[in-house]
């Protein structure tokens, strides 16, 4: 998708079969097993944050339910307005503050198999009070998650008045932005599923059908591939497409449009997918046929570009040239990509400014676009960055699909 969270480990919790929920974007699907594997969040992984917590000069970390709680523990935990936050000082041993009513799901989480104290509070106690008190003394600067909510952080700084924060990605992304293998082999699924989803959308595009409606069917379409979350489903169709963030409406697909589908979720492992292709239904402008072609060099010319200590910058460059160069600068309006892991969006970003040397591991997109109007196009692939150039996820064909109207 283009851009602009006192006991130990406890019993597995009982699951059942998946039920799939009404189509549509932003659905999360209830009741199927996210258990992930014990090689996607290694135990080991909480040690090596210790480590960079006291590398970055910080005294502990506060992370909050979101993709750092999930990184460093696997515990999908919910957002709640009752506190639920591990801590991981730098000197000592971390500990997970937990509402007693959630101790359960926490403990049969991955983060009951780590070495890892959770510490319950009941409702009338104050959680932040109790996470100040277990702090070790002299504390200068603590991280807090990066997706912390507002109110949390104030909380905190009002239990903690002489501790500076920080955000807490500033020691993670180090981490997160270097995918394992095991992350590696869980965007692959991701890819294939969402691969799987698109093969399946020239059926859903015909003369006559809303944008909506064709959204419905693309959502329901990623649930049944196995995502558990759709994440988002951009349906842009005519000038709809120009606008690289439209999402959908209500507005009839009439022959000879031209339509940008960009969609994406969250597989159980917690990894997300992110694709996008443009079609045709029916013979499109003969404008359109001029840049798509441009584009698709684009794309291309961005992907080889890839390697080890090429620069982010560098393969931003790449997409822009043939563009600039056939005369559709002014039409490319945002950067080429971004990372993706537990995040549709996240390190590393794919844009001019950008220097820090792309590593083996690093997972991203490859997004160029082009949006003139009153037509746009953008083709978009997740790759990871290997020893020798990269490893796209994604294997749909680039190449204009037109549908017969």
């Amino acid at each position: 998708m283009v851009d602009d969270l006192v006991g130990f480990a406890g019993a597995p919790v009982a699951g059942g079969g998946p039920v799939v929920p009404p189509a549509g974007s932003g659905i999360t699907l209830a009741g199927v097993s996210t258990e992930p594997t014990t090689e996607l969040y290694p135990p080991e992984r909480l040690a090596r944050v210790r480590e960079a917590t006291a590398e970055a000069g910080l005294g502990a970390l506060l992370l909050t339910p979101g993709p750092d709680l999930r990184y460093v523990t696997g515990y999908d935990a919910k957002q709640l307005e009752r506190l639920t936050c591990l801590v991981v000082p730098a000197a000592s041993d971390p500990f997970l503050v937990v509402p007693r009513l959630e101790l359960p799901a926490a403990q049969a989480s991955p983060a009951g198999r780590l070495s890892v104290e959770m510490v319950a509070w009941n409702e009338t106690d104050d959680p932040f009070a109790l996470v100040r008190r277990r702090l070790p003394g002299g504390l200068r600067r603590v991280g807090v998650a990066d997706r912390m909510w507002a109110v949390m952080a104030l909380r905190f700084r009002a239990a903690l008045p002489d501790v500076e924060q920080v955000p807490a990605g500033t020691v993670l992304r180090g981490l997160r932005m270097r995918k394992s293998a095991a992350e590696i082999n869980a965007l692959r699924a991701a890819g294939a599923a969402i691969d799987r989803v698109h093969e399946a959308v020239p059926a859903l595009l015909r003369p006559g059908r809303t944008e909506r409606a064709v959204s419905q069917d693309i959502a329901a379409a990623i649930i049944a591939e196995g995502h558990n979350t759709v994440d988002f489903v951009i349906v842009g169709s005519g000038p709809n497409g120009a606008s690289p963030h439209h999402e959908v409406s209500d507005r009839v697909i009439e022959p000879g449009d031209v339509v940008v589908v960009d969609i994406g979720g969250t597989m159980p492992s917690g990894y997300c997918s992110d694709e996008t292709r443009t079609y045709a239904v029916g013979r499109p402008p003969a404008d359109f046929f001029a840049y798509y072609e441009v584009l698709r060099a684009a794309q291309r010319a961005a992907r080889e570009a890839i390697g080890p200590g090429v620069t982010p910058e560098s393969v931003d460059a790449a997409a822009r040239k043939p563009i600039a160069d056939a005369g559709y600068g002014e039409y490319f309006i945002h950067r080429t990509g971004h990372g993706i892991g537990l995040e549709t969006h996240e390190d590393p970003y794919i844009v001019s400014g950008n220097t820090e040397p792309l590593a083996p591991g690093m997972a991203f997109s490859v997004e160029p676009g082009i949006y003139p109007g009153p037509h746009g196009a953008r083709i978009e692939d997740i790759v990871v960055c290997t020893e020798n150039g990269h490893e796209s996820m994604n294997t749909v064909d680039r190449s204009l699909r037109i549908i017969d109207a």
